[in-house]
């Protein structure tokens, strides 16, 4: 037996290593035919990253799938640090040299996997977190849970890794989650979609941007598939839009703000000329309100002066009647100075009404054209709400509103009263033209007493003295009637102006403040306008800027391995967490006999049975 093994193992041998020597021959030739042939040019190089995370975002494990586009065999040179390598193409041998990755590689695509050494980083801080029901857990403790779950992804920028990544890259986040676990899924700022009967929930994260994602729903029985993101360029260019249109309408918009700003400025001036007609107004008011109250306190003083008039004219119609025999001559000789003394009294009453009539119309003329000036225009209700409802300042609308109201009712109140001005100052020419014939008169009958003293027969000239002082007297006690129904109207006028002023005066206080609302106003309207002159260009500004900011169809791929490789065509990640599943029950494991390859077959033939 032990002859027979020796035999089988010799002839074994003489079978194996011809074909081994021949093996390291062709291996042999093959290195110095490779030495002889020149290096190989890599075209193009891609790299796929491959990383898988913990569930809180944690690095475990990454590796990188590197594509060579070889446009000539031979000896290719790529650049990395990898703890391992894998050839993914062939069965030959990679070679590593600190950061340099020599290969020997045919025309075409040569595809190989380096594992990248712990501590690596990824252009992104991904950081996960959980909270059940408001608290925060851990992943290992949320298996199997129920609750309100939170699952909130962060994504920064890394500050280990180069930021070329963080500012041209898209991320894309993307969850499953089973309907039969999750109900009333809500995510903000994601993109919900139907996965056959799962759910799957999507957010994009622009370049240059940090993502606060978070995704919340009621959970039985918890478990996750684990989060999966895909990194890759913003290189998709980005048409302007067509904003013809749209600046055109903000032209529109432009022009309308400009004719607004051009009738607050027509109405500024307007309330401007209002106000200062109204001041006018209240000026003028005053002087007539001054000069109505002195006539009505002056009315006393005149009252008292016509009743002694009066008085005397009666007393010496009465003495002359019961004495004409006892009349003494000489207190007739002093009659004509008595009745010049009369008639200058009159003279200066009827000089102070006249006075006092061109005093009341200028006056009244200065009232009667301001509030000739007050528009006749009747503003409705539905213009006014139509003002409130065109967006202006409804504090100055208030104004205006009141404004209009008060000068409404100050001419309405004016052209009530219009009739009784107009009739005072006919009154007063009237009444100062009375007294002035009255003066006249008694000037006159005092000449013909004194020229006529000597020639004229006494008693018949006394009597007919007293016959005209008689009639004199009584019409005299006419005119003192009228003339005190004429002070009661000038009191009752000067009481009823008092109001009218005071109306007056808050018109233009009202006015004054409506002056200054729509002077605010127009500085509003005014600044609105400069600042949206240029509005249809400032918004083509800030489109081509957000265009620009988001456009990276000029950014040229770098490698995320090693700065030394060149000719980058592509490089994405593809990055996913670990899941968050229950433990399944353990089971003995079934004993598999192994089947036996050949050599393990040949070598039994050695062992002892």
């Amino acid at each position: 037996m032990r002859i027979k093994r020796i035999l089988l193992l010799a002839t074994s041998c003489m079978l194996f290593l011809p074909s081994f020597l021949v093996g390291a021959a062709e291996n042999t030739s093959s290195a110095e035919e490779t030495k002889a042939k020149a290096d190989g040019v890599v075209a193009t190089k891609d790299e796929v990253v491959y990383a898988t995370l913990d569930a809180s975002g944690q690095l475990d494990e990454a590796y990188v799938v590197n594509v060579l586009d070889v446009s000539k065999e031979g000896t290719v040179v790529d650049y990395g640090t990898y703890s391992s390598l894998k050839n993914l193409t062939d069965l030959s041998k990679l070679e590593q040299d600190d950061n340099k990755v020599r290969i020997k590689a045919p025309k075409g695509k040569f595809y190989y996997q380096g594992t990248l050494k712990d501590g690596s980083k990824l252009p992104w801080d991904i950081t996960i977190s959980y909270l059940l029901d408001g608290k925060k857990v851990s992943p290992k403790e949320l298996a199997g849970k129920e609750g309100h779950i939170e699952i909130g992804i962060q994504t920064a920028a890394s500050e280990n890794v180069g930021k070329a990544f963080f500012e041209n890259y898209i991320l894309q986040v993307s969850l499953t989650l089973d309907p039969d676990i999750y109900s009333n899924i809500e995510a903000p700022g994601g993109m919900i979609a139907n996965v056959g009967k799962n759910k799957q929930i999507t957010f994009t994260v622009m370049p240059e941007k940090e993502g606060d994602l978070r995704v919340q729903a009621d959970v039985v029985d918890f478990e996750l598939n684990g989060v999966e993101i895909a990194a890759v360029p913003s290189t998709i260019a980005i048409d302007a839009p067509d904003t013809k249109s749209m600046t055109k309408d903000m032209e529109t918009l432009t022009d309308a703000i400009g004719e607004v700003n051009n009738g607050v400025s027509a109405l500024n001036n307007g309330v401007s000329g209002l106000n200062n007609g109204v001041g006018s107004l209240r000026n003028g008011s005053k002087q007539y309100q001054n000069g109505i109250s002195e006539l009505g306190r002056a009315s006393s003083g005149l009252i008292t002066a016509s009743g002694s008039i009066h008085e005397g004219l009666s007393t010496m119609s009465k003495s002359l009647s019961e004495s004409l025999s006892q009349t003494d001559l000489s207190d007739v000789q002093e009659l004509p100075d008595g009745l010049t003394q009369l008639s200058e009294n009159l003279y200066k009453v009827a000089n102070g009404l006249l006075l006092l009539q061109e005093n009341y119309a200028e006056v009244y003329s200065v009232l009667d054209g301001v509030m000739t000036e007050i528009p006749e225009y009747d503003i409705t209700e539905e213009e006014i709400q139509g003002l409130y409802m065109s967006g202006a300042d409804s504090e100055v609308l208030d104004k205006l509103v009141e404004t209009y109201t008060t000068a409404r009712t100050a001419k309405g109140t004016y052209s009530a009263v219009k009739e009784g001005f107009d009739a005072i100052d006919a009154a007063l020419v009237e009444t100062s033209g009375g007294l002035t014939k009255m003066g006249d008169a008694l000037v006159g009958t005092a000449d013909q007493i004194s020229a006529s003293l000597e020639e004229m027969d006494i008693e018949n000239s006394l009597a007919q003295l007293q016959q005209g002082l008689d009639t004199l007297s009584t019409n005299y006690g006419k005119f003192h009637s009228g003339l005190i129904g004429y002070t009661e109207g000038v009191a009752k006028l000067s009481n009823s102006y008092n109001e009218l002023h005071s109306g007056i005066v808050e018109l233009s206080s009202g006015t004054a403040e409506l002056e200054n609302g729509v002077a605010e106003l127009h500085d509003g309207t005014n600044t609105l306008y400069k600042e949206t002159s240029d509005l249809p260009n400032q918004m083509q500004e800030e489109i081509d800027k957000m265009i620009s900011e988001f456009d990276k169809s000029d950014f040229e791929a770098v490698s995320f391995i090693s700065s030394d490789n060149e000719n980058v065509n592509t490089v994405q990640f593809v990055i996913k967490t670990e899941g968050i599943k229950k433990e399944e029950p353990k089971t003995d494991p079934e004993i598999v006999e192994e089947e036996k390859g050949f050599w393990s077959r040949f070598m039994d033939l050695f062992r002892k049975e």
